[in-house]
């Protein structure tokens, strides 16, 4: 019973103590009974409650007894019963009302609450955190992001990196246009702030801020060239172009801590390939394919050559005539590999094939007279790079000998997955089940694909056998897993780099479902549809995403 005198004797006292202050007209002289309310931060569970309402009700008044005051709040955030932490989080953000200064401090103590379990708390939280940016987006956005810039921090701080990421992520980026104003400087300054946050992210967390980014009206697609190539610098930074990249070459692979490197380097190309098409350079992701990636190329892991061969392929229409003069010697090297030159018993990788005939045909038409020299052609520029007093004869009578053999199992392929697509329409007509069905349909689908490499690869080829060839460098060609244009009219051509999407279709019209990255699935369909025609073409899915590294999430 004196229990519980005591404790309504205290609130009473807090009750008077409010009273006071609410009724004094200068309440900075009410020192004593703020400093009461202060003290009552430790007192009983229903005083606390009371104290977390009063404490930054009256915060402003008494700047001598601010640290005070604030640390006792503070500890109200952290009291084991939940309607204390939620009345405390909740009176957070009127300690910044009227004393700005406090913003930062708030904001990282409420990232840090972020980690919440109850549902209620956590929800205090977000809101308080929301109100603090709607009241200064600048100073928040700062202190939210230092949880997410790089750290040497126990690991337990990756829980709040975590949650803060999410808020960000779920929270914050849906409501820019209302936050980050004025627009111009606010844009400019949450890009700063996602810059430094790059040092250490998984390629989920790097896909997300770029998407971000790419939202921005300072990279929209009236955005200046000078910004458009800022975005590329930031992706050429995530896939660390300026490392060093070593094969190990004794045991004929390349090393395993490589491995997330290439992945990196395919995921950030392909990232970038929006912004070749909008007039950013190329350059330092080509020059570095062509030093350290392309020499290795057979050692590299098998899923990942594929998706190498096909962003090269997306790139190469936006490459520079100095470029592709430096690149092209070492595509026709590929070419030549997986370009068979005996008819007898010969395999081929249908799809590295169209990939290398296409980056082929879009490198030469910006630098033809390259090709004398590579590929025994008699291209007159005028240039003494021409080279055309020189006898290549031999270089040509490869070259055309295996266009040839390429073109005739092209060919033989395409009869037999024609022949293959007649028994699919007569399996489809006789099929049962929903099931049965749906299993033709992919293989429908596969079948599709492989004719559309196979056309490419013959679209590509037949123009090559002249002494002066014409290169294809414009937008003929539509790459066997890129979207079929649907215009209003039939058309069976599209833009080449044109936008991959989530429902890519495969020429039939049906759309397919990727795997973890965009292609993977199509990629499949490929093999699938080749398959017991050639051994090649067996790549796995696109991982777009790299895999997780030290502290789960760093990759350096």
């Amino acid at each position: 019973m004196a229990d519980g005198s005591e404790e309504a004797n205290d609130i009473e006292k807090l009750y008077e103590y409010g009273e006071r202050l609410n009724e004094a007209k200068d309440k900075s002289q009410n020192v004593k009974d703020y400093e009461g309310i202060v003290r009552a931060a430790k007192g009983s569970i229903k005083a606390k409650q009371l104290a977390a309402q009063l404490i930054p009700r009256f915060f402003k008044f008494f700047p001598s007894l601010s640290s005070q005051a604030v640390e006792a709040h503070f500890d109200l955030c952290e009291e084991e019963e939940l309607g204390i932490r939620v009345q405390a989080i909740r009176g957070l953000p009127l300690f910044c009302k009227d004393t700005p200064e406090y913003v930062s401090k708030i904001v990282d103590i409420l990232g840090q609450l972020l980690t919440a379990e109850e549902n209620v708390e956590r929800d205090a939280v977000q809101k308080a955190l929301l109100s603090l940016l709607r009241q200064d987006v600048k100073a928040s956005l700062s202190a939210l992001f230092k949880h997410i810039e790089s750290t040497d921090e126990p690991s337990a701080d990756e829980s709040i990196r975590e949650k803060v990421l999410n808020f960000i992520r779920d929270k914050v980026f849906p409501i820019k246009a209302e936050l980050l104003k004025p627009q111009d400087q606010m844009e400019r300054h949450i890009t700063d702030l996602v810059k430094k946050s790059l040092q250490d992210v998984t390629g989920a967390e790097f896909k997300m801020f770029m998407d971000f980014l790419k939202s921005l009206s300072l990279f929209g697609d009236n955005s200046l060239p000078e910004h458009v190539q800022e975005l590329i610098e930031i992706i050429e930074g995530q896939a660390d172009l300026d490392a060093q990249f070593n094969a190990n070459l004794e045991v004929g692979r390349v090393k395993v801590s490589d491995v997330d490197h290439i992945d990196r380097l395919i995921s950030c190309l392909y990232m970038a390939l929006p912004f070749f098409m909008r007039g950013a350079s190329n350059s330092k992701f080509l020059n570095y394919l062509n030093k350290h990636i392309i020499p290795v190329f057979d050692k590299l892991p098998e899923e990942r050559k594929l998706d190498l061969l096909k962003n090269l392929a997306e790139s190469s229409p936006y490459t520079t005539p100095h470029d592709s003069r430096q690149l092209l010697p070492s595509i026709v090297q590929l070419l030549k590999k997986y370009m068979p030159i005996r008819k007898a018993g010969e395999e081929m990788n249908f799809t590295y094939v169209e990939c290398l005939l296409y980056t082929f045909h879009h490198l030469a038409s910006k630098t033809p007279n390259t090709t004398n020299s590579l590929c025994g052609y008699k291209i007159v520029t005028g240039q003494p790079s021409d080279r055309l007093g020189e006898d290549f004869s031999e270089s040509y009578k490869d070259f055309t000998e295996r266009l040839s053999n390429v073109e005739d199992l092209a060919r033989a392929t395409m009869k037999k997955l024609t022949q293959g697509m007649a028994e699919h329409n007569k399996a489809m007509a006789a099929a049962k089940t929903d099931e049965a069905k749906a299993s033709i349909k992919v293989k429908k689908q596969n079948t599709t694909t492989g004719l559309r490499t196979c056309n490419n690869i013959l679209a590509m080829t037949q123009p090559l056998h002249s002494k002066s060839p014409s290169f294809i460098g414009d937008k003929k060609i539509n790459l066997s897993w890129k979207e079929v244009a649907k215009p209003s009219t039939p058309s069976t051509t599209a833009p080449v780099g044109g936008k991959r999407t989530a429902t890519d279709t495969n020429g039939s019209g049906a759309p397919i479902k990727k795997g973890r990255g965009v292609g993977g699935v199509q990629n499949q369909l490929v093999n699938r549809a080749l398959e017991g025609l050639s051994r090649g073409g067996r790549s796995g899915g696109r991982g777009r995403g790299w895999g997780g590294r030290g502290r789960g999430r760093g990759y350096r």
